[in-house]
């Protein structure tokens, strides 16, 4: 009679692979074309820390977008944030967008499990016992 296989509880094909995020802090992105800034205001969206927009009349806006709606025109897509400085939500059509800026820290740049492997490993290495890894501090 076989014997029963006794597998991990989770198979390989169950482990999701983590998502590798660019590092956009301080990057001003084109927006010559509409595919320019749809690009740019997607990768705003997934970005970890604050943005500033600066609107067509020369208005500027810095906060953390938390939303994106993708419409057939720049005009019927909005991207949706909350301002740095007050405590509210604010909708912007892509059309009056003449700037962005990734400004703000990005919040959780290196602090995958795998750069905190690393570090604790070379600490380990360098003959370190009761070895503490502490997470940075947010701002």
């Amino acid at each position: 009679m076989p014997q029963e296989s006794k597998a991990h509880p989770f198979d390989a094909d169950e482990v999701a692979l983590g998502v590798v995020h660019e590092n956009l802090e301080g990057w001003i992105p084109p927006l010559a074309s509409d595919e320019e800034v749809r690009v740019a205001l997607e990768k705003a969206f997934d970005y970890r820390g604050d943005v500033t927009i600066t609107l067509k009349d020369g208005a500027k806006v810095e906060g953390y977008v938390f939303d994106r709606r993708d419409g057939k025109t720049l005009d019927d897509s909005i991207v949706r944030l909350i301002p740095k400085d007050r405590d509210e939500k604010r909708a912007i059509r892509y059309a009056q967008i003449a700037r962005l800026e990734f400004t703000g820290r990005d919040t959780a740049a290196g602090k995958s499990f795998e750069t905190w492997v690393k570090k604790y490993q070379a600490k380990k290495a360098a003959g370190e016992t009761n070895i503490r890894l502490d997470p940075e501090k947010l701002d």
